[in-house]
């Protein structure tokens, strides 16, 4: 008996920083389902890793180390892929750090600007890069992970929160500009997940209170698959969570 067709054989997709976290998570599931996963980082020996976890469950992967600081190695990204590939089938910017959670005042520019370099400007030069690639999609797919504390709601969390607003506002202006192409974008907010950004941010939290990162797998595949039509949307995963279960629950009554 043959094995029933994986969801996205035959896609190219590009992951940023896989090395850990939801990034990894997502990586696994999308070779999983029969992607070829470009996986970026800074931290080559966890891309190694990943890249042996990948192969151990039949999923194929190209490593590709990228310090998202670096703007000129990014705008390398597009026509590198091109040139080997020649398209882009699905993008997931999930590359991101917290910064420090101090008062406004007292934050470094320094500090400002890497928060702003790593969360914001890099998914600009990303889509900038990424775009034409994109395109030449029958269906391309973008997502990018983005927090609720891009409300401005919490004190103290100025440089990650204003960089979230800002990357809010790029995603869905880029949204409205691919609106009549096969491109798609969407943003997702995983809400507190058992992460290592996570853990700095609220080391008192007990994480087995929390989803794992690999619980979002199956949002992104949703949203990474050709037959999704969401764009400009913002999914929340606990209220995606509450639908899905609702959805299932119904179609097994």
């Amino acid at each position: 008996m043959e094995d029933a067709p994986k969801t996205l054989d035959g896609r190219l997709a590009v992951v940023t920083g896989a090395s850990r976290g939801i990034g990894r998570a997502v990586a696994l599931g999308l070779a999983r389902e029969g992607a070829h996963v470009v996986v970026t980082a800074r931290t080559v020996g966890a891309l190694e890793e990943l890249d042996d976890e990948i192969r151990r469950q039949g999923g194929t992967a190209t490593l590709l180390p990228l310090d998202l600081r670096k703007g000129d190695k990014i705008d390398q990204l597009g026509p590198t892929l091109f040139q080997r590939w020649g398209k882009l089938d699905i993008f997931v910017g999930s590359a991101g750090i917290l910064g420090p959670l101090s008062p406004l005042p007292h934050v470094t520019e320094d500090a400002w600007n890497t928060v702003m370099d790593i969360n914001l400007t890099a998914n600009w030069r990303l889509i900038r890069t990424l775009d034409p690639l994109l395109k030449r999609s029958d269906a391309g797919r973008a997502i990018f992970v983005t927090s609720g504390a891009a409300a401005g709601k919490y004190a103290y969390w100025g440089p990650y929160a204003v960089s979230k607003a800002g990357l809010e506002t790029l995603v869905r202006t880029y949204a409205n500009e691919v609106a009549y192409t096969p491109v798609r974008a969407n943003l997702i907010n995983p809400g507190p997940v058992r992460t290592q950004m996570r853990a700095k941010a609220f080391p008192g939290e007990d994480p087995n209170t929390l989803p794992k990162p690999e619980d979002l797998v199956p949002l992104f595949l949703e949203l990474a698959s050709p037959a999704c039509t969401h764009n400009g949307r913002l999914v929340g995963f606990r209220e995606w969570q509450r639908r899905s279960a609702t959805a299932n629950g119904a179609a097994q009554a």
